[in-house]
């Protein structure tokens, strides 16, 4: 392997593996790492880059990992450094960052399913960040596979020859060598000066509870030695160089990183914000004056409340979000307070399946119980003073009258067999879209786009979307501005008194069905009182849903043996005038098990609330 910072550029290719979830991109990143020497057989396991636990458990990958990697080609060794990607839609801001730190991509299509949705905007962020695609259909040893097929539908899309398309085998090793060969020939060497003021581009960075901030940088001008005195652009901040080196595929020590060479940097720094994503580093003695060009800051697109069970877990829960807040630049958070739940934080994140997975993060790594609110996008509210509220929770939905209210809107692209166009037609109808346009891309196979609201999509889309195609569709969306809609927001009243956790923003003609929906799982869920308990869903004064928790009674006509009538009345109404006046002073307690059942296991609640 080169050393790191006396490599040539000329000998250097930077490349990542993009493709949809599912198509190999973790197994062919294993084969890689094996043939070229870089873990041995007794230290191999499979997806080695998945560092962490949910990784491997859910077989996905969350977050881009980089390695260095040495590949002789007709008597030259050449330095490769890799970066695997994720393939899921809500983790495209990790691929976006890692395109920027290379000059080529191996585009990866799973030979027995063909292209998707998410092969497609993969594909397009690559060509924006002008890289050279390398096309490779893998799983050719599978009975299904039908390598020509998709060959000729993978180079009309990209504009190259069926014979450019390489056939690997990730499983196997067939054909991963051939590949290896194909990226040194047609993936250029990193343009840069050596000889520039230094600046390297910072795409990713980690909290080590022992070393504190590990920042991952691509050098595109200049150089970084062991003990230089770096200054971040954006801060200003100053720091010393402690350890710089190279992931080989474990972090290895070196004393410089040149130009187009990709590595970690130590500082000792324990502040996380002081390493943003995007930065440029540069040496505080001859810094030079202008950054390189950063991420755009992703978007949020839903948002949902992170509540400790403990309310004691609040100061750990902030320190915990600012740790992976680090390590997920697209994860933001601010303090909010629910009279139910208490302290907690409103949370913005790029899907369903990002939301998921930092919950599950938050309490694996951070040891923390937490209860999250359903999960609803941005919504704007323009009065009739024309002022315009912002809602990001459905307890800030203007009380007083408003002109309009406006959602986010998303462009979907949905890859299908072609018999399952009316079947994917009815379900984009029945959840407020309108079609854009419909391709074929080959006989059996369509591409149709679609205009739909944000919160149509967020819940159960995709599942509905699954069963209706029998898993042969495919989904990616992304932000198309705002649209206006007749929402409503619905409050559920325990005892005449709203409980904030569970108000929903609904479409007019869904806010029955949500109502009928809440109250009768809420009637289930809350523990019986002293007293009669109505369960009522309401937009605005008017009562839209009505459920009722019987008063638990005690038998005062128990020591009656017989006797005057008039007796059991004037005990009966005593009990029924005590319950009355416990009914007007009292407050019903809901359990935290209410709360999560309600807000985190309601798929059927949740799935009609847009």
């Amino acid at each position: 392997m080169g050393v790191p910072g006396r490599t040539p550029p000329s000998l250097l290719r930077n490349f990542s593996i993009i493709a949809h979830i599912d198509h190999g991109k973790s197994t062919l990143a294993d084969r890689m790492l094996g043939l070229t020497g870089a873990v041995d057989e007794r230290t191999m396991r499979d997806q080695y880059l998945d560092r962490m636990d949910i990784e491997r458990e859910r077989g996905i990958t969350i977050k881009s990992q980089a390695v260095r990697l040495s590949w002789a080609c007709q008597g030259t060794t050449y330095t490769l450094n890799l970066i695997d990607t994720p393939g899921h839609v809500d983790f495209t801001y990790e691929v976006s960052r890692s395109l920027a730190a290379c000059e080529g991509a191996v585009l990866l299509v799973d030979a027995a399913q063909g292209i998707e949705a998410q092969t497609l905007a993969n594909l397009y962020l690559a060509v924006q960040n002008d890289l050279v695609i390398v096309p490779v259909l893998n799983k050719i040893d599978l009975p299904a596979a039908q390598p020509e097929r998709y060959a000729a539908e993978l180079a009309h899309i990209i504009g190259c020859d069926a014979e450019e398309v390489l056939r690997v085998s990730a499983k196997t090793g067939a054909g991963v060598g051939d590949l290896l060969n194909a990226v040194v020939a047609r993936v250029p060497p990193p343009a840069g000066d050596p000889d520039a003021p230094t600046r390297a581009m910072i795409f990713d960075s980690v909290y080590d509870t022992y070393r504190g901030v590990v920042t991952y940088v691509r050098v595109v001008d200049g150089r970084l030695a062991a003990r230089d005195r770096i200054r971040m652009m954006s801060t200003g901040a100053q720091h010393e160089l402690l350890d710089i080196g190279v992931i080989a595929p474990e972090p290895t020590s070196c004393s410089a990183l040149g130009v187009g060479e990709v590595g970690y940097l130590m500082t000792g720094v324990k502040d996380v914000r002081q390493s943003r994503v995007g930065d440029t580093v540069t040496i505080a003695g001859q810094p030079a004056q202008v950054s390189l060009a950063g991420f755009q800051d992703p978007k949020p697109m839903v948002f949902a409340g992170l509540y400790p069970m403990d309310g004691s877990d609040y100061p750990l829960l902030r320190e915990a979000l600012d740790r992976l807040q680090l390590n997920d630049a697209a994860l933001v958070y601010e303090p909010e307070t629910s009279a139910a739940l208490g302290f907690g934080f409103r949370c913005g994140f790029l899907g369903l399946l990002h939301l998921e997975i930092v919950q599950e993060r938050l309490e694996r790594e951070f040891g923390l119980t937490l209860i999250s609110t359903a999960p609803n996008v941005v919504y704007r509210v323009v009065m009739l003073d024309g002022t315009e509220v912002v809602v990001t929770n459905p307890s800030e939905f203007p009380v007083g009258k408003y002109t309009t209210v406006s959602e986010p809107a998303v462009r979907v692209t949905v890859l299908a067999p072609s018999e399952y166009i009316g079947a994917v037609m009815e379900l984009c109808q029945a959840r407020r879209g309108s079609l854009l346009g419909m391709d074929y891309l080959s006989a059996e196979r369509v591409e149709m786009r679609y205009r739909l609201p944000l919160a149509e999509i967020v819940y159960d889309f995709f599942d509905a979307l699954k069963s209706r195609t029998r898993g042969y569709a495919s989904l990616d969306y992304e932000f198309d501005g705002v649209i206006e809609a007749d929402l409503v927001k619905v409050d559920i009243l325990l005892n005449g008194e709203p409980v904030d956790a569970f108000s929903a923003i609904v479409h007019r003609d869904r806010a029955y069905g949500y109502g009928v929906d809440m109250t009768s799982r809420l009637r289930t869920l809350i523990p019986r009182q002293q007293f009669e308990v109505p369960i009522q869903a309401a937009i605005g004064s008017r009562v839209i849903a009505r459920e009722t928790i019987r008063a638990m009674r005690k038998d005062v006509l128990a020591k009656c043996y017989g006797g005057d009538i008039t007796r059991k009345r004037k005990l009966l109404e005593r009990q029924r005038e005590g319950k009355r006046r416990m009914k007007m002073v009292g407050r019903v307690e809901v359990p935290q098990e209410a709360f999560v059942a309600a807000l985190g296991g309601g798929e059927e609640v949740v799935a009609r609330r847009s």
